[in-house]
């Protein structure tokens, strides 16, 4: 009789403390009567005398957690975000549906076109980028080099720094170290060099992660396989191309996919290092003063600056497709290249 006692009480308070929840109750019970419900209903389901698959119950009881928060922060959110894009939500409330209206006028925005743009054009120059300093690094730190602790402790030093933090050092080293060996004009001035800047600091703070990615990778390499290379005349170049890159095949691919989708979601370095600011003086026939603005900022902004929460949310739904339907291509790719090699 205990366990239905329990999966009754433990639902009836589940459904109490949402009842609660929803009706905007001031009581300070909602909470408690919510744990309590869960842990009791899951109890009695346990308990259940004459339930079949009782491993399998176990197993759902112990995930749920990490289920629950994972549909509460992920899932629920993604499904009402895209939900909000089609409404003139304002953060708080919607009135009423407006259908495509957010999605025609962010196409409209030549300033989201060009955050477009300038954002393919950052990750593509920091995939390529990252990952060879990265690789170049790992081959240094697995070298036999002296001391070799000591490098790859510094060269991941700098992924530990925030990227507001690490944003606004580097604009100070920009506009009042570096300048002098620029004519006196900061890096951060013109669109162009600000864009370089913000790779640079990017690479510096990103490049002894994937190190350390790309040390393991070479690490794993059977010391057989490296020593039969060696016996049959390889030169370290043909050792390096023909045995050690394929073999780490896999942690290529891996450090691919975290520099693509890293690049993509780019926010707190730009943030702070130019805020976006940088002139393009014709873009779609139009004087654009957002050079340096990549699509993660210009969302932010659009929501929070401009206090647009539906044209904001529209821009996170269209961002969320796009880094989707690159990062399955990116996979695809290389697990394809992975099976070549």
């Amino acid at each position: 009789m205990l366990s239905p006692i329990l999966m009754i009480g433990g639902a009836l308070l589940l459904i109490i403390s949402l009842a609660m929840d929803i009706g905007k109750s001031q009581s300070t019970a909602r909470g408690p009567m919510l744990v309590v419900g869960i842990i009791a209903f899951f109890v009695g389901l346990y308990l259940f005398p004459t339930l079949k698959h009782h491993r399998k119950i176990v197993y759902f009881i112990f995930l749920f957690p990490l289920l629950f928060t994972f549909a509460v922060t992920v899932i629920i959110p993604l499904v009402l975000g895209i939900c909000y894009s089609f409404t003139d939500w304002t953060g708080i409330r919607f009135e009423q549906v407006v259908g495509l209206k957010n999605y025609t006028t962010m196409f409209k925005d030549p300033a989201f076109i060009w955050s477009i743009v300038i954002t393919f054009i950052f990750v593509v120059l920091n995939m390529i980028l990252i990952n060879l300093v990265g690789f170049l690094l790992a081959l240094l730190c697995t070298s036999g080099i002296k001391g070799d602790g000591f490098f790859r402790a510094s060269y991941f030093l700098p992924n530990l720094i925030g990227g507001i933090v690490l944003g606004y050092i580097w604009q100070f080293v920009f506009s009042n170290v570096i300048i002098g060996l620029t004519n006196n004009i900061s890096l951060l001035a013109q669109t162009k060099t600000a864009l370089f800047a913000i790779v640079l600091v990017y690479i510096w703070q990103y490049g002894g992660y994937i190190m350390l990615i790309y040390i393991t990778g070479l690490t794993q390499i059977p010391g057989d396989v490296l020593e039969a290379a060696r016996i049959d005349g390889a030169t370290p170049a043909q050792t390096l191309f023909h045995v050690k890159i394929p073999m780490i095949a896999s942690t290529i691919t891996i450090c691919t996919f975290l520099t693509l989708t890293s690049a993509f979601k780019q926010f707190d370095v730009n943030m702070a290092l130019t805020n976006g600011a940088g002139s393009v003086a014709d873009f779609m026939g139009n004087y654009l003063s957002n050079g340096t603005q990549m699509l993660a900022l210009n969302i932010y902004n659009t929501a929070i600056s401009k206090n647009n929460y539906a044209l904001g949310q529209a821009k996170a739904v269209f961002f969320f497709i796009i880094l989707a339907i690159v990062s399955l291509i990116q996979v695809r790719v290389s697990n394809k290249k992975e099976v070549e090699l």
